[in-house]
C-alpha cells in the first residue's frame, strides 16, 4: 500500500508542476489584453482618413479673356479763337434777321434827353424811365433848366426810378457841366462825355451810337450775361468785355449788335430761365439746355412783342409797331395784356 501511494504521489507532482506555469501564462495574457483594452478605450479615437478615389479627368473650361474695351470717346477739342469768331458772327447775322427793328428802348427826342434817360436807367427798367421822363422833361427841358432845379423837387420827380438822391446829384452835376463847360450842348466825343458826373463808357456809347452815329458797344447787364453764355469771353468787367467784343466785330456793327443782343436777352435768353426751346439761335449756343427746352413751355416764357405783350417805350419806332410790338402804358395806367 505504501508503495502505491508513493507511486501516485510521484506521478501527480510532475503533472501539477507542468500545469501551473500554463495557468499563470494564461492569466497574464488575459490581464495584458484587459490592460490593452482599457488603454485603447482611454485613448482618443483616430479619425479614419478617407483616401480620395482618383477623380476622373474633367475638361477645364477655357479661360475667359476680358472683353475688349470700346475705344474711349475723344474729348471735344476746345473751340479755337477763329471758330468762336465765326460762330459769334453767325449769331449776329441770325439776330439781325430775328430783330430787324432793334432799337434803343429809351424814349428821347434830343441828345440831352437821351443822356438823362440813360443815367436814370441804372438799376431800373427802361419802362420805368420812359414812364418818368415825360414829367421830368416838361419841368426841365434844357441843361440850363435842370442845372437850376431845386434838388428836392428834382428828386421827387425821379423817385420812381430808384436811387433818386444819387441820380438827382448826377443830373444836377452833368447839367451844370453842360451849361458851364460845353455851352449847353451835349458833346459828341467819348473823351468829353465821360467827364460828366454820372456818365461812364456805357452811357457815353449809348449817346454816341444812337444820336451822333458814332459806333459803340453798350455793355449792360443783358449784354454781359449773353456774351459770357455764348462763350465769346469770360470777362466780368464791362470795359474788358467791350474790348474783347470790339475785336470780334467790325466797327460798323457795334451799335446794332448791342441792340440785338439786349433785345434777345430781354425777350428770349432770360437770366433765370432762358427759353431755349423757342430760341432761333439754339444751334449756335454752347449753353443750350440751361433753360426750358420744351417748345410749348418755352413759348410761354417769351416777353414783349415775342410773347404778344407791350414793349418798354411809350413812343416806339414804327418798325417796332409793324413787327407786332405794342406801346407801353404811361405811368399809372393799367398795363395792357396780350
Amino acid at each position: 500500500m505504501k508503495a502505491a501511494k508513493s507511486v501516485g504521489a510521484t506521478s501527480a507532482g510532475p503533472v501539477a508542476a507542468k500545469k501551473a506555469p500554463v495557468k499563470k501564462a494564461a492569466v497574464a495574457k488575459a490581464a495584458a489584453k484587459k490592460a490593452a483594452a482599457k488603454k485603447a478605450a482611454a485613448a482618443p479615437a483616430k479619425k479614419s482618413v478617407a483616401i480620395p478615389a482618383k477623380k476622373a479627368a474633367v475638361a477645364k473650361p477655357p479661360v475667359k479673356q476680358p472683353a475688349a474695351k470700346a475705344p474711349a470717346k475723344k474729348a471735344a477739342k476746345p473751340e479755337s479763337h477763329l471758330s468762336m469768331v465765326r460762330r459769334a458772327r453767325k449769331i449776329n447775322r441770325a439776330l439781325a434777321d430775328v430783330y430787324p427793328y432793334a432799337h434803343p428802348e429809351l424814349d428821347f427826342e434830343n441828345p440831352f434827353q437821351l443822356l438823362v434817360a440813360t443815367v436814370l436807367s441804372a438799376q431800373t427798367t427802361d419802362l420805368r424811365v420812359n414812364q418818368t421822363t415825360p414829367a421830368l422833361f416838361a419841368a426841365y427841358p434844357t441843361p440850363e433848366d435842370m442845372a437850376a432845379a431845386v434838388p428836392e423837387e428834382l428828386e421827387e420827380i425821379i423817385r420812381p426810378t430808384g436811387f433818386f438822391r444819387a441820380k438827382a446829384r448826377s443830373l444836377l452835376g452833368l447839367s451844370t457841366a453842360l451849361r458851364d463847360t460845353f455851352g449847353g450842348e451835349v458833346p459828341g466825343r467819348i473823351e468829353d462825355l465821360v467827364t460828366l458826373p454820372g456818365v461812364g463808357r456805357k452811357t457815353a456809347n449809348v449817346v454816341l451810337g444812337n444820336y451822333f452815329g458814332v459806333p459803340g458797344i453798350t455793355v449792360d447787364t443783358h449784354f454781359g450775361r449773353l456774351v459770357r453764355r455764348w462763350k465769346w469771353t469770360d470777362e466780368e468787367d464791362p470795359v474788358k468785355v467791350e474790348a474783347v467784343v470790339a475785336e470780334i466785330f467790325p466797327k460798323s456793327e457795334w451799335t446794332m449788335l448791342s441792340h440785338r443782343v439786349v433785345f434777345h436777352g430781354r425777350r428770349i435768353c432770360h437770366s433765370r430761365k432762358p427759353a431755349c426751346g423757342a430760341c432761333p439761335i439754339a444751334s449756335l449756343c454752347p449753353s443750350y439746355g440751361e433753360g426750358e427746352t420744351d417748345p410749348e413751355k418755352a413759348e410761354k416764357l417769351l416777353k414783349y412783342e415775342k410773347g404778344g405783350y407791350p414793349g418798354q417805350r411809350l413812343k416806339p419806332p414804327q418798325s417796332y409797331l409793324d413787327a407786332g410790338g405794342k406801346p407801353a402804358p404811361p405811368m399809372g395806367a393799367a398795363p395792357a395784356g396780350k
